[in-house]
């Protein structure tokens, strides 16, 4: 497989990641989502990244097809929040296993931590999900915390882990 192309995303990309996020809303217990969201529900949610900031959308592309994304948006609302960041990855389908993920998911971080803007990136992981505690522990996270059983889908309670990573470029600012 030709290694991806990661880069910011574009309009165009919009309904690759609709599909590829409808994928787990349908099929997985990984997001709390519950029903599968329309191209034009999810525009105000991509209108909410930029290409530099603590709001960030990257995606991969390999031989000119979206095969995930990753991204950061705020952790709680709150101004003294602005600094934590809550991130997340998805892959297509066909794609998972196949080293996309480490890759898209570092690249994100990096640029997180180069912008200097994010002091802590938080990740939240439903539970059984072994691959996405892998992936975390293996890019720096650590566990934080259980929310045992907080969420319903598909008939039964999902507990979620959190995780947390420091992000190293922002230090005690006047901010």
């Amino acid at each position: 497989m030709p290694p991806a192309r990661i880069r910011s995303a574009v309009d165009a990309d919009l309904p690759d990641l609709v599909r590829i996020y409808n994928h787990y809303v349908v099929h997985s217990h990984v997001t709390f989502d519950t029903h599968p969201f329309a191209v034009e529900a999810r525009e105000s949610w991509f209108r909410g990244f930029a290409p530099s900031g603590p709001h960030r959308l990257l995606v991969a592309e390999i031989d000119d097809e979206i095969s995930g994304y990753a991204s950061s948006g705020s952790f709680r609302a709150k101004p003294a929040y602005r600094t934590s960041v809550e991130t997340t990855v998805y892959l297509a389908p066909e794609r998972v296993q196949r080293g996309v993920g480490p890759a898209l998911y570092a690249a994100l971080l990096g640029e997180l931590e180069a912008e200097g803007e994010v002091h802590r990136a938080y990740a939240g992981i439903a539970l059984p999900n072994p691959a996405s505690i892998a992936l975390h522990t293996r890019l720096g996270f650590t566990l934080v915390g259980t929310f045992r059983e907080v969420g319903f889908k598909f008939g039964k309670f999902w507990s979620v882990s959190w995780y947390e990573r420091e992000i190293p470029a922002l230090r005690h600012s006047s901010h």
